[in-house]
C-alpha cells in the first residue's frame, strides 16, 4: 500500500460523461478535459494529505482510515466521510459518487462510479 508520491495522469476513460453526472460546470470540464492532472499524496500509516491539482486550483483532503474526516467534492461539496481499506484499496462514499483507489501494476488507478457511469483514471509515479 505504497501511495506516497507525485502521481501524473497516463489516461482516463468517461470523463465527460461522469463530470456532467455529478454537477461539474462545462467550463471546468472543457479546461479539465486535457490537463495533464497530478495528484501528490502524503501517506504515513493510515493518516493521508491527498491533493489533487486541477487547472486553476488545489484541492487536499487530510484524512485518516476508518476515521470520520471533513472532506470535499472537485465541486467544492463539503461532507464528512470515513474512508475505508478494503482488499488494499481506499474506497470513499462521496456524496454522489463511489471512489475507490488502488496501486496496480505500479499505476495509481482511480474508479468513480455514479448512475451507472464509470470513470477511471490512471496515473504514473513521477516522483
Amino acid at each position: 500500500m505504497a501511495f506516497s508520491g507525485k502521481w501524473e495522469m497516463e489516461s482516463q476513460e468517461n470523463y465527460d460523461s461522469f463530470m456532467k453526472l455529478v454537477g461539474i460546470p462545462d467550463e471546468k470540464i472543457e479546461k479539465g478535459r486535457d490537463y495533464k492532472y497530478t495528484c501528490e499524496v502524503v501517506q504515513n500509516g493510515n493518516d493521508f494529505t491527498w491533493s489533487n491539482i486541477y487547472p486553476g486550483y488545489t484541492l487536499t483532503n487530510k484524512f485518516t482510515v476508518n476515521q470520520e474526516s471533513d472532506m470535499e467534492t472537485m465541486g467544492g461539496k463539503k461532507f464528512k466521510a470515513t474512508v475505508k481499506l478494503e482488499d488494499g484499496k481506499l474506497v470513499t462514499n462521496f456524496p454522489n459518487y463511489v471512489h475507490t483507489t488502488e496501486i496496480a501494476g505500479g499505476k495509481l488507478v482511480e474508479t468513480s462510479i455514479a448512475g451507472g457511469i464509470t470513470f477511471k483514471r490512471v496515473s504514473k509515479k513521477v516522483a
